[in-house]
């Protein structure tokens, strides 16, 4: 059976905020979050996957996809600001309690959204969405790192290499078994958006930032003990950013949280659809009863 995915746009605090929406309304909702340097296209086979048994939304943050893109002198690009985005959004449309599915920069987004309001989330999926420093792979995080304690031309040189051509084809192909399961397009999509007038000074806005989220695991941790949210960690093992050990560092205050480690890499879904998907919908069919 098919079903139908909805493409729309809401105005949030003046700014345009396209999102996929698909399934019924009354069924619970599921928000899916990506990652850099993509959009909510990563979603695209996924939310027909889930769209009979669940209410799929998929939101474009702000300076990706779809979405809105202000200067950077109209808009503060810090995650705490694209979170200001998401909260206005769902609350736009009515989403007062959700699961959500957490990829790269969809895990800090989703984790302040947790923090604001903890009653809100039923159920947490983490696909290579980090929460702890033991998920941080220091070959591709000292650069970054390095830039957000001292920016400049020296620090600045090494992070532009993840908005290039090799750089975003490497996020998609680095880990995967079988290349050829991956298409072209992702990357030739991403890069597309990434290399409209003025994306690069917001990218690296948004690295510069990235420390601040690592700041704030502590209180993430404090999150997970204090509510035991169910958490189902399914992960890209091979994911040269956010390695397994990530995924395996959610037990160490979620006891019962489920960990299942794939056979690729870093955006999951482009190789191993199936099994995602399979995992998520018998994860939240027994989470949210």
């Amino acid at each position: 059976m098919e079903y139908t995915v909805h493409h729309r746009t809401a105005t949030v605090d003046g700014l345009e905020v396209f999102y996929r929406e698909a399934g019924d309304p009354g069924a619970p909702t599921v928000v899916l979050l990506h990652g850099f340097p993509t959009s909510s296209h990563m979603f695209r086979a996924l939310i027909p996957a889930l769209a009979d048994r669940f209410h799929v939304i998929a939101p474009d943050h702000i300076g990706f996809g779809r979405s809105a893109m202000p200067a950077l002198q109209d808009f503060p690009y810090t995650f705490d600001a694209l979170a200001d985005v998401t909260e206005g959004l769902l609350r736009q449309l009515g989403v007062d309690r959700f699961a959500m599915y957490v990829q790269d920069y969809g895990a800090p987004i989703g984790w302040r959204l947790a923090l604001r309001s903890p009653g809100r989330i039923t159920a947490i999926v983490t696909q290579n969405g980090n929460a702890y420093e033991q998920g941080l792979v220091p070959s591709f995080w000292k650069d970054v790192f390095a830039y957000g304690e001292h920016p400049g031309p020296d620090t600045e040189a090494p992070v532009r290499t993840a908005l290039t051509l090799e750089g975003v084809r490497w996020q998609y192909l680095t880990g995967v078994p079988d290349p050829s399961l991956v298409s072209p397009d992702t990357w030739a999509h991403d890069l597309a958006l990434l290399d409209r007038p003025g994306n690069d000074r917001i990218q690296l806005k948004l690295f510069r930032d990235y420390l601040t989220n690592v700041a704030l695991y502590p209180k993430v941790h404090q999150y997970f003990r204090d509510t035991q949210v169910p958490l189902l960690a399914v992960w890209g093992a091979n994911d040269p950013i956010f390695g397994p050990a990530g995924a395996e560092a959610f037990r160490q205050d979620l006891p019962g949280a489920q960990v299942r480690l794939l056979d690729t890499g870093h955006f999951a879904l482009e190789s191993h659809l199936g099994a995602v998907a399979g995992a998520m919908r018998d994860f939240l069919d027994r989470a949210l009863g």
